[in-house]
């Protein structure tokens, strides 16, 4: 009998996940990226970009060294008095978590048993509560009058930490839905059966968790004012729907009664939960939401081509997104977005497994290229791009080389340069390397989960355990096959050391100040845990129990603010099995409150905190208090980062490549690319043709620096209609008049592209009008088509649970997440 345990983790914040819609040509089965390469160096300089050869990093952080690892004694009598033991006497094949509230201490545990008969399905469900972060629990499953409660999207809990909890229930003798509600943190549950039959989890409005929409198997979309009490069905036929600013309501729908004619679908929206909805855009493929981008995937009605526009307002104005265009056999995925910037990957035509990573500008409409071969499966969905949240400015993914190995690249400034991770200074380099002298780090993330390696964790940080990350790897060319160790920095990725040998499950307690591990051992008892004081420098090993129990996971409260972990596993009796957890508090061992002597000053992005020139990302440093290594003290729940931010003057690094430029290897400096030297660069934005005038730079969105070296950078509004074929030929289009000489302008224009007619309509129809600069797609991201039940084209991977910026939107179905 198969035991899993699914820790439905439910955060404050709502993330944004990036996906991407791959559609045609599957990979074969079977078919791996791990290949190893037979020559490290050749291997570089032909899978990266000539700026992203194996060099160091411009700031090498050295690790602050450790005094000894005895700083904690006698612990073990500790522990044991705060150790707490829960049995689940009951034999279901399932446990799901909800954290219910920040700093509640109130955990729900769903359970649940079905086995299929013929045509019915029998089963039960069970629900316990704890207060006291799973120390005890109790069962509470006749405040549901024993109803049977959903495994997949059964539990929902309220982003706004108000206590509100929905469960989502199965009746058997009625062909409704009926649901549960909870306003005091799942103390009492009172119930109303729905007029439908969900087909996605209940979705809060962030902004008003009294108000929920739901989308029901026939497609229609319902609303509540009423936290469930009373639905009123908004609309039939609805594809997709996602929650804009403002109380306002987003969905696709057909007239034509079919989601499957994706393409041509109308993107409608509801203000203020109006009874009249409006059309925003038509010959919809996908839509998604990131930061304050809305974006559209939409169909150009030529050779099933689509194009990604862009709106800043809510829809009521759109832009075209300056990226190359792709077809029915490709895909855009937004990996992240914020209100600043936009990451997207654009897909290589083909089953190529990789394509071309784009940032924005701060419109989301003109973007630069950031890193060539990034890693993205078209089967799966699965790509490594990792917001790292300890540290601003920091991402890690993977690229694929020519021999289809994959090895991990990291940028310290948005995506502005990526450089290969560092090897730990207490590494090896793994047999399989060729040349010691040119290995480094490589992370295992999504993709490796996808090719089922023994990764039992992705990637880990938090935003208030600044600088600190913790994943598994590999020393060598590229990431290895073989048994990966867990490594951590903790100076945001620029350093790191081999902190635990072998695979394990992790957690970050106390802001930083704690760390918890398990060693993963699938099919074997085990009864030990790791922690360590010091960011993962020393370890201590404690045996929580003496009956070992087949481990199944981690349960720590999101937010890393606890000092209480949960080990959930199994344990065998002589007829059955059953769930066992044990809560582990640390408070008790880190005995004292932490003092300011126990903080020392550090400059995130530096080596060297007295240099004035040292630390500047993104045009400006950061310094922060943090905990002394060889402290051993609590934090606390309310402790927050002490950062002193300072202005920087601009240099050449607070700026992106600009549209058609490029940086060289080693160098900073954005020189054009060959094929459009001396060529007029020209895009489409507001329904106009725009010459755009450039010294090959643009300001990286969300830099702070002052005055310093500031390129120029200016466009000119030729005041002409756009030329492009991609552009709807409804699109209306006001020409302005306000300037006397622009006549002249365009007269003069005119007989220059006369007297090279040729060359110019080649050059607008390769470069403006459909060629790799032109048009964003996307398709459907991970995170919607998960909440819409879509499962088959996961848009967003921001399979990271740590926020991509917030990521991980994907291509075509639901361009954003």
């Amino acid at each position: 009998m198969g035991l899993v345990l699914r820790c439905f983790v439910v955060l404050s914040l709502c993330t944004f996940a990036a996906g991407s819609d791959f559609l045609q040509d599957p990979r074969p089965a079977g078919r791996s990226r791990f290949e190893r390469s037979s020559n490290i160096a050749e291997v570089v300089k032909r899978s990266l970009p000539e700026w992203l050869a194996p060099t160091s990093p411009k700031h090498i952080i050295q690790r602050r060294s450790a005094d000894s690892c005895d700083a904690l004694q006698d612990y073990g009598a500790k522990l044991d008095a705060n150790t707490h033991t829960y049995t689940l006497q009951d034999l279901s094949g399932s446990v799901s978590l909800a954290w219910v509230g920040d700093g509640s201490g109130v955990i729900l545990a769903l359970t649940t048993f079905q086995v299929p008969f013929f045509m019915i399905r029998f089963g039960q469900s069970k629900l316990y509560r704890s207060e006291d972060y799973g120390k005890s629990f109790q069962d509470v499953t006749e405040l549901i009058n024993n109803t049977f409660i959903r495994s997949e999207f059964g539990i929902a809990i309220s982003p706004d930490n108000s206590g509100k909890v929905i469960l989502t229930a199965e009746v058997s003798d009625t062909r409704r839905t009926r649901i549960f509600v909870s306003n005091d943190f799942g103390k009492s549950f009172s119930h109303h059966e729905l007029p439908f039959s969900p087909l996605m989890q209940i979705s809060y409005n962030p902004e008003d968790c009294n108000v929920l929409v739901a989308r029901s198997n026939a497609n229609e979309l319902w609303l509540s004012r009423d936290f469930g009490k009373t639905w009123n069905k908004i609309h039939d036929m609805v594809c997709l729907v996602k929650w804009g600013a403002k109380n306002t309501i987003f969905f696709t729908t057909n007239s034509n009664g079919s989601c499957s004619d994706r393409g041509m679908l109308d993107l409608k929206r509801i203000i203020d939960y109006g009874d009249k909805n409006e059309t925003v855009k038509t010959k919809i493929y996908s839509f998604g939401l990131g930061g304050r981008f809305l974006f559209a995937s939409v169909m150009t009605g030529k050779d099933m081509m689509r194009m990604i526009q862009v709106s800043v307002d809510q829809g009521d104005s759109w832009n075209m997104a300056q990226l190359p265009s792709v077809g029915h056999e490709q895909f855009y995925s937004i990996l992240a977005a914020s209100d600043d910037m936009v990451f997207m990957h654009v897909d290589e035509s083909g089953d190529s497994g990789f394509g071309t990573i784009y940032v924005s500008d701060d419109r989301g409409t003109v973007y630069s290229k950031s890193l060539e071969r990034h890693l993205y499966t078209t089967t799966g969905g699965d790509t490594d791009f990792t917001n790292v949240t300890s540290l601003r400015g920091v991402f890690i993914t993977s690229i694929l080389a020519e021999d289809n190995s994959v090895k991990s690249v990291v940028s310290f400034d948005q995506g502005g340069e990526w450089v290969p991770l560092q090897k730990p200074a207490n590494s090896m380099c793994d047999a399989t390397s060729k040349d010691p002298d040119k290995c480094s780090l490589h992370l295992h993330a999504a993709y490796s989960v996808a090719e089922r390696l023994n990764v039992p964790m992705l990637p880990l940080s938090e935003p208030n355990a600044v600088g600190l990350i913790l994943s598994h790897g590999s020393v060598g060319d590229a990431i290895s096959v073989m048994k990966p160790d867990v490594y951590v920095s903790d100076d945001g990725g620029y350093s790191w050391i081999k902190a635990l040998d072998g695979p394990h499950h992790y957690a970050i307690l106390d802001s930083g100040g704690l760390l918890v591990a398990v060693e993963h051992k699938p099919n074997e008892l085990m009864n030990t845990i790791k922690f360590s004081t010091d960011e993962g420098q020393c370890w201590h090993e404690y045996n929580f129990t003496k009956e070992p129990i087949y481990f199944t996971g981690l349960a720590s409260e999101p937010g890393a603010r606890s000092m209480n972990v949960s080990l959930w596993g199994y344990q065998d009796s002589f007829l059955s099995q059953f769930w066992v957890s044990f809560t582990i508090d640390f408070r008790e061992l880190l005995t004292r409150d932490c003092t300011d002597t126990d903080y020392v000053q550090w400059l995130a992005h530096s080596d060297d905190i007295s240099d004035p020139n040292d630390g500047c990302i993104l045009g400006y440093k950061e310094k922060f208090l943090r905990l002394r290594k060889d402290s051993v003290c609590w934090n606390g729940r309310d402790y927050l980062i002490n950062k002193q931010p300072s202005p920087c003057p601009c240099t050449l690094d607070d700026f992106l490549c600009d549209f058609g430029y490029f940086r060289q290897e080693n160098s900073s400096e954005c020189v054009e690319q060959d094929d459009l030297k001396g060529k007029v660069l020209e895009f489409c934005l507001y329904g106009k043709e725009e010459q755009l005038q450039t010294k090959g730079y643009r300001k990286i969105p969300g830099d702070k620096c002052e005055g310093g070296k500031m390129p120029e950078r200016l466009e000119i509004d030729l005041r002409q209609h756009c030329v492009s074929d991609l552009v709807e030929p409804h699109a209306n289009v006001q020409v302005s008049t306000s300037s006397k000489s622009m006549p002249a302008v365009i007269t003069f224009i005119v007989i220059i592209m006369l007297s090279s007619v040729v060359a110019g309509v080649f050059f607008v129809k390769k470069y403006v009008c459909g060629g790799r600069f032109l048009v964003h797609r996307y398709s459907v991201l991970q995170q919607h088509a998960a909440e819409n039940g879509d499962l088959d084209e996961p848009l967003e991977t921001n399979h990271t649970r740590n926020g991509k910026i917030v990521f991980h939107d994907d291509s075509d179905e639901d361009i954003l997440e």
